[in-house]
């Protein structure tokens, strides 16, 4: 399968995919904050630089996309059909380095939570949830516990932004 796009536009396209300040991230952090959470971003010190870090509760927050990251069972996690290989390779790898990454944090004492940009699109009114791993006892989560089942469109009156 070819590409609808010219190679100029896809570029163009692929660079703008921003790797922090995402609009899930941003979403989850105004929550925290509006609950009184406070947290600092992107720690270099901390293995992957983690979006959040709450040092008080020894918590990472990792926000990911179910493309890139490859959410199991989701349907926002699809393969490309152009240049398979590539993107099979490339995906796996981003999972594999998230696995390792969450393994050296667990070394390090900190609990990990993944947030799954689906769980925003569609659980955003549940949100509390990461509030209960926070002060819990549990060492790795991810929010939402399942995928979603179905995709859900952009409505007009949406307040969280995310389509």
């Amino acid at each position: 399968m070819t590409d609808i796009v010219d190679p100029v536009t896809r570029s163009r396209m692929m660079a703008g995919i921003r790797g922090k300040n995402t609009i899930p991230e941003l979403l989850v952090r105004r929550f925290l904050f509006a609950k009184g959470y406070r947290y600092r971003l992107h720690r270099k010190d901390l293995p992957g630089r983690p979006d959040l870090a709450l040092s008080k509760h020894r918590v990472v927050i990792l926000v990911h996309g179910c493309f890139w990251h490859r959410h199991p069972g989701c349907f926002y996690a699809t393969s490309p059909a152009t240049r398979q290989e590539f993107w099979q390779a490339k995906l796996a790898r981003n999972a594999q380095r998230d696995r390792e990454q969450q393994l050296l944090l667990a070394d390090l004492g900190w609990r990990t939570l993944v947030v799954w940009e689906c769980g925003i699109r569609h659980f955003a009114n549940q949100m509390e949830e990461i509030i209960a791993f926070i002060v819990g006892d549990q060492k790795h989560g991810q929010w939402p516990t399942e995928p979603p089942r179905a995709r859900q469109f952009p409505d007009s009156n949406s307040t969280t932004g995310v389509c």
